[in-house]
């Protein structure tokens, strides 16, 4: 996958607001490699037609991928039985309240691949580049979802986290988009996402949520039954809706 490494502090952009920080990193570095965007594609070096397609986008868009992130330090307060503030926002669902009973501190973020990505022309007949260009953006931005995380565990001295995106669940719709971007304020300004009237993201290879300390290993998946689902990262467990439906908190 497209490779991580350090990258000077100077460049990113800090902005201290009130008790809190919050921070923007815009030179996320981003390396990509053939084999590893035909590992994706679950193709090897023996179709050279779609080795010379990922050849000639990985030139392209090497030298223009610029990805970035936003972070900022927030606080849990106000906790009910279905709905905490941060930062003064309200959020509503039970899930997300369970899940920071017991934490304070909780880092909301918004990650993108970049615009950049989305000017590359693609004809429009033509699927297969398309397709891998596709796989190309999603592979910058999880390299840059790692990269984010990596940071906060490191410069926050954080342990083990888990993250929480609105709409992945019935529970926290993502109609709460619109709250979770305004405790960055001005989100395309600052990282170049807009956010439309449904709630979705533009550029579409972006990702928001809360990233909060955890001694369990939390993931969404976990709670949804969706079957047909390309993105699952971990197996459904109806005893664990049990349990979160069940459980006392406060």
């Amino acid at each position: 996958m497209a490779g991580i490494k350090e990258v000077d502090k100077e460049s990113f952009i800090n902005l201290k607001l009130s008790n809190s920080i919050m921070e923007v990193l815009n030179s996320i570095p981003i390396r990509l490699e053939l084999e590893e965007v035909l590992k994706q594609l679950h193709q090897d070096k023996e179709n050279k037609y779609i080795e010379r397609i990922i050849q000639e986008l990985i030139e392209i868009v090497q030298p223009i991928v610029k990805p970035k992130a936003i972070y900022k330090v927030s606080y849990v307060e106000n906790k009910n039985e279905d709905s905490l503030y941060i930062d003064g926002v309200r959020f509503t669902s039970r899930i997300l309240r369970v899940n920071l009973d017991k934490v304070e501190r909780v880092f909301p973020y918004v990650v993108t691949c970049g615009r950049e990505l989305d000017e590359v022309a693609v004809p429009s007949d033509d699927y297969m580049k398309y397709f891998c260009l596709d796989v190309i953006k999603e592979m910058a931005l999880n390299s840059s979802i790692k990269y984010l995380t990596d940071y906060l565990k490191r410069n926050y001295a954080l342990g083990q986290v888990s993250k929480m995106l609105p709409g992945s669940l019935k529970d926290w719709p993502i109609t709460q988009q619109k709250e979770l971007f305004s405790i960055f304020g001005n989100v395309e300004d600052l990282i170049g996402v807009k956010l439309t009237d449904n709630f979705l993201m533009i550029p579409v290879k972006s990702v928001s949520g809360i990233c909060f300390p955890t001694e369990i290993k939390f993931e969404s998946c976990q709670l949804c039954p969706r079957e047909a689902c390309s993105g699952r990262r971990a197996p459904y467990d109806p005893d664990l809706v049990k349990e979160y439906k069940e459980k006392i908190v406060g």
